[in-house]
């Protein structure tokens, strides 16, 4: 038989290829609302893309030239969103759409829902010199500019996080305050909707938003797709390992769990069943690493600016903070796909498949605006004029790489995609502002704090364990931006005020928690678009998902319990400690999860080497030395047996 020329693999097969692309769109207009948009075609089209690259360019100059006040540029921003989320975006997913249409509710909508936010922007100074003072009309303005909000929100983010809205907006009439306070709070202040999420929305994150649609224009993420199956295609498991390390890098750059299981997963997932990894595991294996590019610096799905503006620290400070976490995260996946593939006994990808380091050393240069992006930030300079050049650099950089090379079409597209990307975090953030706005006006802050402290009658673990239950309610459903932002309002202050936790610590705890939601049953979204892909079982993906993130229900309770992975109050020592600990006690419970060391283990050699993982990653000098020697014992334990059966 004539053997076949051998291609690298960077796409599924021809075969599977089509089919997967052609049900790509489907799965991100189920999972992911941004995906569900009107048909526009001709002119019309056009129009469309050039109010948002209009909008994006817009942005940039406003946070390079404008000197307006927070009270002009924030409703501004949010009214600009409210009217492209309309012309963009259908009142209903699926189901037969006329092209070039419109409806004319929407169109009604459309102008007294972003009019709402310009009447704001036009009479800035007398509502700032009135105050509490607002007339019946803006009483009825700020009603309707909520209420439009949250119509947007059903659109492009789901209800979720709307029905948590709602429930904190009922609260606040429980608690006895009028109609007229609660729309002047959460409307006309800075303490509610244009609050901080907005403000910091429409400045560090719209700009960094728009710098990923630019990167990803380079072809960064097929670099990094590349990259990771050189590194690890050929390996035991290659497939799987290629979709932890691809997701990670890609998941830097991107916001958005959903997205980036559907963008790697596309090509991964096909490559994982085809080396024998069961559907299921496939799947979870990419909506489990997709989901943790989320908490993967330098980026962290932007929350890294918002909480850099929480906890009132540098936003380098923040990503230094994040990184050994995020790395054992990523190695606590990787470790489970490594034993997975030893107890089934599969292989890599041959290596005269996979794309040559020589041929992926020359595009390097495609690193360069994220590298420039992350020295200028560490260097001191602001966040909003480092995210311009850095785009700049990925126009420039783009022009070197003939097969990305950015023409003024793509440009245009560019700037397009970053706008409209901008569109669901904006809303996001708006609605999240409700709820920081609630906490605000009623004090709820101090009811979650005094009933949790309560209750755990001084016990931090307790505390943390109530913590993570809340996080992963208040998370499902909710994208990464307005997920951190509920969590550092409602959750953080439990551990900082009531526990005495240290700020960044307690964060991070709640930001890893609410992110996981993701993948925890039943609002597990990243999980049933990766199933979606492997036509895999959801519900069974998303609890292979969650067992294969085990490590993010774990290391938020090592860095509340020892900040030193965090970097914080600690000395070299303690740190190197850490981390030693750490990576033996993770490979331990990755063990006892799969049933593999080196080689297949019996239940009670499971339990044992999980117990000892366990007692590693728990921090103190005891419980290290406790872990390590059932850890080291089983492994002995394990080489005799491999001795005795080679003997025989």
């Amino acid at each position: 038989m004539e053997e076949k020329e051998k291609k690298p693999i960077t796409t599924a097969p021809n075969e599977e290829a089509g089919n997967i692309q052609a049900d790509v769109d489907a799965i991100m207009k189920k999972y992911d609302r941004e995906s569900n948009v009107r048909i526009w075609e001709g002119i019309p089209k056009q129009v469309v893309r050039f109010m948002l690259a209009g909008f994006s360019l817009f942005l940039m100059w406003m946070n390079l030239r404008a000197n307006w006040s927070e009270t002009v540029r924030r409703p501004l921003f949010l009214g600009i969103v409210i009217l492209l989320v309309f012309i963009i975006f259908p009142a209903k997913k699926g189901g037969i759409q006329k092209p070039n249409r419109i409806p004319w509710y929407d169109i009604i909508l459309a102008v007294i829902g972003s009019g709402s936010y310009f009447y704001f922007v036009f009479n800035e100074k007398d509502l700032m010199m009135r105050a509490t003072r607002i007339t019946q009309l803006e009483i009825i303005l700020g009603i309707i500019g909520a209420l439009v909000l949250f119509e947007c929100c059903r659109r492009v983010v789901g209800l979720p996080i709307l029905v948590v809205a709602s429930c904190f907006i009922l609260y606040a009439f429980y608690t006895g305050k009028t109609l007229k306070r609660i729309v002047y709070d959460l409307f006309y202040t800075t303490n509610g909707i244009i609050g901080t999420p907005i403000g910091v929305c429409s400045t560090y994150i719209a700009l960094f938003i728009i710098f990923g649609a630019f990167l990803e224009a380079t072809g960064i993420s097929n670099f990094f797709i590349s990259c990771a199956n050189a590194l690890a295609g050929w390996a035991t498991g290659g497939p799987a390992k290629v979709a932890v390390i691809s997701s990670a890098l890609c998941g830097m750059v991107s916001g958005s769990s959903v997205g980036n299981t559907v963008t790697t997963g596309s090509v991964t997932i096909p490559m994982m069943k085809r080396t024998g990894y069961p559907p299921e595991f496939a799947g979870a294996v990419e909506a489990a690493s997709s989901t943790g590019g989320q908490i993967m610096p330098p980026i962290m799905g932007a929350a890294a600016f918002l909480m850099a503006e929480m906890v009132d620290r540098p936003y380098g400070e923040i990503i230094i903070r994040a990184i050994l976490p995020a790395i054992l995260y990523f190695t606590g996946i990787f470790l489970q796909v490594h034993l997975r593939a030893k107890r089934l006994g599969l292989k890599g990808i041959p290596r005269e498949e996979l794309p040559k380091p020589k041929e992926l050393l020359p595009k390097i240069y495609l690193l360069i605006p994220l590298v420039v992006l992350v020295a200028m930030i560490m260097n001191g300079r602001t966040m909003a004029r480092s995210a311009i050049i850095a785009t700049g650099l990925c126009v420039v950089v783009s022009l070197f790489n003939k097969d990305n090379r950015m023409t003024l079409g793509g440009f245009i597209n560019a700037l397009e995609a970053g706008a409209r990307n901008c569109l669901s975090i904006g809303i996001a953030c708006g609605v999240a502002g409700i709820i920081a706005g609630v906490v605000t006006l009623t004090g709820l802050g101090q009811v979650f704090i005094t009933a949790i402290v309560s209750i755990a009658n001084g016990q931090l673990m307790i505390a943390l364990f109530f913590t993570m239950i809340t996080c992963i309610i208040l998370g499902m459903g909710v994208p990464t931006t307005a997920n951190y932002i509920i969590m550092a309002t409602t959750c953080a202050p439990i551990l900082i005020t009531g526990m005495n936790m240290n700020a960044i610590a307690a964060n991070m705890f709640v930001f890893y928690f609410g992110i996981v939601a993701d993948i925890t049953p039943p609002v597990a979204l990243a999980a049933y678009a990766g199933s979606a892909i492997a036509k895999a079982n959801p519900m069974k993906t998303a609890f292979q998902a969650t067992r294969l993130a085990i490590a993010a229900f774990l290391i938020p309770y090592i860095f509340a319990l020892n900040p030193a992975m965090l970097f914080i109050d600690t000395t070299a020592f303690d740190v190197i400690l850490v981390i030693v600990t750490s990576f033996i006690g993770m490979a331990g419970v990755a063990s006892g999860i799969e049933g593999y060391f080196l080689r297949r283990m019996n239940i009670v050699e499971r339990v044992l080497i999980a117990i000892g993982g366990l007692m590693m990653l728990y921090p103190g000098a005891a419980t290290d030395i406790i872990g390590i020697v059932i850890v080291v014992a089983i492994g002995a334990f394990q080489v005799m047996q491999t001795k005795r059966g080679a003997h025989a």
